[in-house]
């Protein structure tokens, strides 16, 4: 039996239009002989009314009074509905489908609420549907942990739940559909020139992922890495034959002809300059874990340590570090840009070449950092779409 799971997210089923290309892809792989796992994240964006930010606007967002549990009782119900209207429109014309819930299709997770871990697939369940259907639609987000609770996997499930049942049943490819055409080189919001890639390796697009680019879930990709199954990332509404990107292993064969892949930046960052003993440091960092605060670019010192939050935590931030009675400063509307590349390792000349680029442009670095295959810096939002475009055309305009 020859699988393939194809991915459709919010905006590649938020309405009839949308639906119907995707259901063309569909149609595309069941005539090539293909059973299909398609799996569907809830319909549309913030305001359209079944879309997960809607239905945590329902509970007044952060300031709900659930508990996790009953929240992911809510939110696990955009991915439901999906999943019954497409299977709807799929039956409709003629495809032999069926819908099933994560319970229903037998992924079990943990009872870490909010951000359930998968720990295993009963596969039995699509298999048996299989034996009627070409077609398997799957709640993306979604499953059943060992006492019948539903959990949710944390935003991005749906690509995880994609991963995951591609490894589970050995599919010969998880091709995730959004509404570009695949990877860029940059943002194209934000670079007119940015160009398309036709082979990333698995690590650079988990690196562009990490570092802002929100084509796929970081987490995705390491699970397909881990299985070895190639990624495509394509466009729902460009024609069946156009593949996309592909995601594989070719690190070996990136390195002998692209230093970079790409350009990636993460916006609406809050720089904190901390002078403190590495006693106040603990009892920070601790507080903001206990939080569930995600620090980024750390430095840390014997005297004081910097690091970047995300703007929206600034004020609880602010909160421990005066409960701490800790002197500090910060830096608002800052915007951290990634240059990733497999090719870079151990090249001379990178970080050079980015503070050349960079001076001539006047734009200051508040920070930097990097490891094999990224490098990262700190600069203020107001310079990221200059400081984007100038490190684009040094890297990788040629």
């Amino acid at each position: 039996m020859k699988i393939l799971v194809q991915k459709f997210g919010g905006t590649s089923v938020k309405d009839e239009e949308s639906r119907l290309a995707a259901e063309k892809h569909i149609v595309h792989a069941v005539s090539a002989g293909y059973k299909v796992i398609v799996v569907v994240s809830a319909i549309g964006r913030l305001g359209d009314p079944y879309a997960t930010d809607s239905l945590l606007e329902l509970i007044g967002g952060a300031r709900s009074y659930l508990d996790l549990r009953e929240k992911d009782m809510l939110l696990s119900v955009g991915e439901t509905i999906s999943a019954a209207v497409f299977t709807n429109g799929l039956k409709k014309n003629g495809l032999t489908a069926v819908g099933l819930t994560g319970q229903d299709a037998g992924i079990v997770t943990n009872e870490e609420f909010g951000n359930a871990k998968v720990q295993r697939i009963e596969t039995e369940h699509i298999f048996a549907h299989f034996k009627m259907n070409d077609v398997v639609v799957v709640t993306g987000f979604q499953g059943i942990s060992e006492s019948g609770h539903i959990t949710t996997i944390g935003r991005g499930g749906s690509d995880t739940t994609a991963a995951f049942l591609g490894a589970a049943f050995k599919a010969e490819s998880i091709d995730i559909f959004t509404d570009v055409s695949g990877m860029m080189t940059a943002d194209p919001r934000l670079v007119d020139n940015a160009k398309f890639l036709e082979v990333v390796s698995y690590r650079e697009v988990s690196n562009m992922a990490h570092e802002g680019a929100k084509v796929i879930d970081p987490r995705a990709v390491e699970i397909a890495m881990q299985s070895g199954i190639p990624l495509r990332i394509r466009s729902t509404h460009q024609p069946v034959t156009n593949t996309g990107t592909l995601v594989t292993h070719i690190e070996s064969q990136i390195e002998h002809y692209r230093l970079v892949t790409g350009i990636a930046h993460v916006p609406n960052l809050v720089q904190f300059n901390v002078q403190a003993s590495r006693k106040i440091q603990e009892a920070v960092f601790t507080s903001l874990a206990e939080l569930n605060i995600s620090v980024d670019f750390i430095n840390i010192f014997p005297d004081h340590i910097v690091f970047t939050l995300p703007q929206t935590a600034l004020e609880k931030a602010q909160t421990i570090l005066n409960e701490q009675d800790a002197a500090y400063t910060l830096i608002e509307n800052c915007a951290k840009v990634a240059i990733v590349g497999a090719g870079i390792t151990g090249v001379p000349g990178i970080i050079s070449n980015m503070i050349t680029t960079l001076d001539k442009h006047n734009i200051p670095i508040y920070q930097s950092a990097d490891s094999y295959t990224t490098v990262w810096i700190l600069v203020a939002e107001k310079d990221l779409k200059v400081a984007v475009n100038a490190l684009h055309t040094a890297f990788l305009q040629n």
